[in-house]
């Protein structure tokens, strides 16, 4: 994913996306709404009943069917693997839901939120964004060989 800040690249950042059968949107949106600790209302951490964090989430299309796509910190497992949204590094959620890294280093999701909104709000509610950037979404995510 590349960030662009009048024409100029500030950063690139890898991501995860939709996972075949569940692929990512493509086309023009807008970041509508930012949440700090979103959880998914779908889908659990593997292996529980906990709802998956989407900590720095930016919410950028809502389907016909009213299903959200977010831009939001995941665990990277360096493949297509979300059920549609865009999944950036967030290494503390990944140490507190699976046990590592030892050491996080990356906050890929949370630099991103960050610069958005300009700061991180200082609540945890929903923020909406009337004239939010936009996101060009294109080409589809290389098949996976899981």
């Amino acid at each position: 994913m590349g960030a662009y800040e009048y024409g100029a690249l500030r950063f690139a950042l890898p991501i995860a996306s939709g996972n075949g059968n569940n692929e990512t949107p493509t086309g023009e949106f807008r970041i509508a709404a930012a949440h700090r600790s979103h959880q998914s209302c779908l889908y659990t951490v593997e292996g529980t009943d906990r709802p998956y964090p989407m900590n720095y989430a930016l919410r950028f299309h809502v389907n016909r069917e009213g299903v959200s796509y977010w831009i939001h910190g995941r665990d990277m497992p360096g493949y297509p693997a979300s059920h549609g949204c865009i999944g950036l590094y967030d290494e503390p959620m990944q140490a507190e839901q699976y046990g590592m890294p030892k050491d996080p280093e990356l906050s890929d999701a949370k630099r991103l939120f960050v610069w958005v909104l300009g700061r991180e709000p200082e609540d945890d509610h929903v923020v909406l964004l009337e004239h939010g950037p936009r996101v060009r979404i294109i080409g589809q995510a290389p098949k996976s060989e899981r």
